[in-house]
């Protein structure tokens, strides 16, 4: 018996009409499906032969993945067995898996017999009415299961909402009245987050949260509330916790509600815990009485002391205190029952068995008396010698005391060293006491050990390396460097002059050229970015010149403006003027935009267009519209890709060719 089951690999079941669908569209996609004229006739046996069998197949497979996902209650733990009966009726649940199993069955029979028939089929139509026949007969029985399919589907869907119980495992099991504190206890001791409500029965199902305790994980088991009735009136969300006591080897941990919040009484919550008690047999039970910081224990009337005592001299539990609103004996309650368990499943461990079996194979061997001779331990003088000498240091030593490490022997009165562990047992376990562990460095000197930065070598450390007044060290070598260049840059340029034979003007004059290269540098960048991308209105305004300003730089450098004709191209040829009046109205449109900085009205270019070539401003705008309509069509097609979803006909070859011989228009 597996004692975890993993329900959520369960593979969804589809319904009557998808299943024939499914079928059917595989054995469409997988088998030939065209029958040529000149087919002999064995071979149009053997074709309807292959779809019929390939269709019983396909049932019978998708059928058989069914059958071995659903659990066998049989064959799981008696807790799930016992949870699915609860809560979807095992008699029920066999019926459904039966019924697909027959069905099975049935559809491997009908294979089989058609096949038989289409060996002896004499003719194509003979031969497709015996492969419709067959394929009918399937379809029908796996129609007629359209209740058991469904009813399947929702079982799957419910046990893959169920919590992963392991049963097998450590596990705490809350259980009790309605509304008495159980969840508020599991969110506190758990990572998980059970729904709290001031009513009853808000939870509806089993809850499992995860914890840790002595290095081990724990499963905690939250229970829906029991009410005090017969068995056979519980309903299922009672029947679930039931199930849980009756099966789970766990520590049970039954919430007495002290206030009476909950809404039942004192005495009601001893009657039921005496109407379940069967269940917790051979369990470790502790009783926990909850909400103590509403009605402290010590407040309780005589007549419930008594009860509560007798619900622990009658049932051997352990009575616990707490309150899961106030935070108070938490981990106290959680301890114990931690511990009990862990006791009882070591009693049982040790009473199976498997422990007898590992006892055997240990061996003491005990040597017999040969000739009655004393033969005592022989222990080396080295070792004597060592142990006095360490006796030694411990006595001369007694700071170690003080540190809390060497501990009295009371029989011999040695210093015997105590163990980290042993330290942090004696603290109250992991996470009470923290440790010096500074103090066990090996260093050179004692000193070392507690620095903030331990020393690296030679006695120093990372902040003996460290200059503090690197940067104004930094500031000081970078004025050191301005200083130099300006004055190495002014000795070149007294040099420079010293050597020169220009007078002022001409210097001048070479000031000039120098400043005119940079604009031509500053005007060639310009024009590579308007390759690029054209700039915008504001950049070609300032950049724009006149042609006046233009004469003016060239006599300024030298130049005669007269020798230079107006209109040259960069190449320096004449431009031609063209005899088309519709490029010279573009070419008019140019210059105007260029000269005013700003682009014309559309008004006016349908006009000019029209004027020059398309005769009315209505026809320039039906041609423009023409335009932009076909190269948005060249545009969407030059964005579709290899990866573009796209239906290229909407009657695929494969679904319409090949599938109307003998006067049928039926796909299949």
């Amino acid at each position: 018996m597996s004692g975890k089951y993993d329900f959520k690999s369960i593979r969804p079941v589809p319904s009557a009409d998808d299943f024939v669908d499914i079928v059917l569209s595989k054995t469409q996609r997988k088998t030939p499906t065209v029958v040529h004229q000149g087919y002999q006739i064995g071979r149009i046996r053997a074709f309807y032969m292959r779809k019929v069998k390939f269709t019983a197949e396909s049932f019978v497979e998708k059928l058989g993945w069914i059958l071995e996902d659903f659990p066998k209650l049989d064959d799981i733990h008696p807790f799930y067995g016992d949870l699915c009966n609860v809560l979807y009726d095992r008699d029920h649940y066999k019926l459904a898996l039966g019924q697909l199993n027959v069905a099975k069955s049935l559809i491997s029979t009908t294979s089989r017999d058609y096949a038989r028939l289409l060996k002896y089929g004499d003719s194509l139509y003979r031969c497709k009415q015996l492969k419709r026949a067959a394929l009918g007969r399937m379809c029908t029985l796996m129609k007629k299961h359209k209740s058991s399919l469904g009813y399947l589907e929702e079982v799957r869907k419910h046990l893959s909402r169920l919590p992963s119980i392991d049963p097998s495992t450590r596990t705490l099991l809350i259980t009790g009245y309605p509304n008495v504190g159980k969840s508020s206890f599991m969110n506190k001791v758990t990572r998980a987050d059970v729904e709290v409500q001031p009513y009853a029965f808000t939870t509806k199902s089993l809850y499992v949260g995860h914890m840790d305790y002595k290095y081990l994980r724990w499963q905690v088991l939250d229970t829906p509330g029991i009410l005090d009735k017969p068995l056979e009136e519980r309903n299922t969300i009672e029947m679930q916790a039931i199930t849980a006591l009756a099966h789970l080897q766990c520590c049970v941990m039954y919430f007495v509600d002290l206030s009476e919040q909950c809404g039942w009484t004192l005495e009601q919550q001893v009657a039921l815990f005496d109407n379940i008690r069967p269940l917790f047999a051979n369990k470790p039970l502790v009783i926990v009485a909850n909400k103590i910081d509403l009605v402290p224990f010590e407040s309780l009337s005589e007549a419930h002391r008594e009860l509560l005592d007798k619900m622990v001299k009658d049932s051997g539990a352990e009575l616990l205190t707490m309150s899961a609103a106030a935070d108070m004996n938490i981990a106290d309650v959680k301890q114990r029952a931690c511990e009990l368990l862990l006791e009882r499943r070591v009693e049982m461990k040790a009473k199976s068995k498997k422990a007898a079996g590992i006892l055997n194979r240990l061996t003491v061997a005990m040597p017999a008396a040969r000739d009655g001779k004393d033969r005592p331990a022989f222990i080396p003088e080295g070792v004597i010698e060592a142990r006095a000498r360490k006796q030694a240091m411990g006595d001369a030593n007694p700071a170690d005391d003080e540190d809390g490490d060497v501990s009295m022997d009371g029989n011999d009165g040695k210093k015997t060293k105590k163990t980290l562990h042993q330290l942090e047992q004696e603290a109250g376990g992991p996470g009470h006491i923290s440790f010096d562990y500074r103090r066990y460095y090996e260093l050179r000197k004692d000193e070392f050990k507690y620095d903030v930065i331990p020393e690296i070598v030679d006695g120093k450390n990372i902040a003996d390396f460290i200059d503090v007044d690197i940067m104004q060290k930094l500031e000081a070598l970078e004025r050191e460097e301005e200083e130099r260049a300006a004055r190495e840059e002014a000795e070149l340029q007294a040099h420079e002059d010293a050597e020169s034979d220009m007078d002022e003007e001409e210097k001048d004059f070479a000031d000039r050229i120098r400043k005119k290269k940079a604009l031509v540098v500053a005007k060639h960048r310009e024009d590579q970015h308007k390759k690029r991308g054209r700039l915008s209105r504001k950049v070609t305004n300032a950049t724009a010149q006149s042609a006046g300003g233009v004469q003016n730089e060239l006599e300024e450098i030298g130049y005669d403006a007269a020798t230079v004709e107006p209109e040259t191209s960069a190449r320096g040829r004449k431009r031609e003027r063209t005899a088309d009046p519709s490029l010279e109205a573009a070419e008019a449109e140019q210059a105007e935009r260029d000269s005013r900085g700003r682009s014309i009205s559309r008004t006016r270019v349908l006009e000019r267009e029209a004027k020059s070539s398309l005769g009315t401003v209505d026809r320039a705008i039906n041609a423009n519209k023409r335009r932009k309509s076909s190269q948005r069509g060249f545009q969407l097609k030059a964005r579709a890709g290899e990866a573009d979803r796209h239906v290229v006909t909407k009657m695929p070859k494969h679904l319409f060719s090949g599938k109307r011989g003998i006067g049928k228009t039926q796909r299949r």
